[in-house]
């Protein structure tokens, strides 16, 4: 069975874990942050071991062995009764990351919202990596290279999905807000209170 799948999509910095964090807290929601799966890898698999021997050597990490660390946690997780499938949607955030890997996950995912954090101010989203990097001790965050890279390599994914299945949230405003609209999405509520300026669909 495809795992039905909301999708949290923005820039290093748009609050995508924050928010991932706090629906995975509301039961029936399960996220899964592909940070952490990353940063918990058991090297002593195969998939463990070949992901070692990409990083280990400052390469990218191929898509398929990205996917296949991904589903290993995923499966780990239902094998654990922490995720069912059968009743909890699934809260995906750091991955896909590009569109091959979208393309990858189409058999294992049934992508139902994706929700983009816009965040077009560049120096808030800088000032966020910042505070982040201190905060998590991840240095190699606080530059505005990622933020290229998401522009470059991430951010066609949007256009890989269906447009009715997008869901702009102005990533701008205080995280409570984002949350609330995120929750009135998947509810199926009309935002009465959105802001005045509307987000661009080409903003970040």
């Amino acid at each position: 069975m495809k795992y039905r799948t909301f999708i949290l999509f923005g820039a290093p910095g748009s609050g995508k874990g924050t928010q991932g964090k706090t629906l995975g807290s509301i039961p029936r929601f399960f996220h899964c942050p592909c940070g952490d799966v990353f940063r918990s890898i058991d090297t002593r698999t195969k998939v463990g071991k070949a992901f070692l021997e990409f990083s280990g050597k400052g390469q990218l990490v191929p898509d398929d062995i990205t996917v296949e660390l991904w589903k290993e946690a995923i499966d780990a997780a239902v094998d654990g009764h922490k995720f069912k499938p059968d009743i909890d949607i699934l809260v995906l955030d750091g991955i896909p990351r590009n569109v091959n890997q979208a393309k990858i996950m189409r058999e294992l995912i049934e992508v139902e919202k994706v929700f983009h954090l816009a965040c077009p101010d560049r120096e808030t989203l800088f000032q966020r990596l910042k505070k982040r990097a201190l905060k998590d001790n991840r240095l190699d965050d606080a530059n505005e290279e990622v933020i290229h890279i998401y522009e470059t390599d991430s951010k066609p994914v949007l256009g890989y999905y269906p447009k009715d299945c997008i869901n702009v949230i102005d990533a701008m405003q205080p995280p409570a807000k984002v949350l609330f609209d995120i929750l009135a999405s998947i509810n199926g509520i009309k935002n009465e209170s959105a802001p005045a300026r509307a987000v661009a669909p080409a903003a970040i």
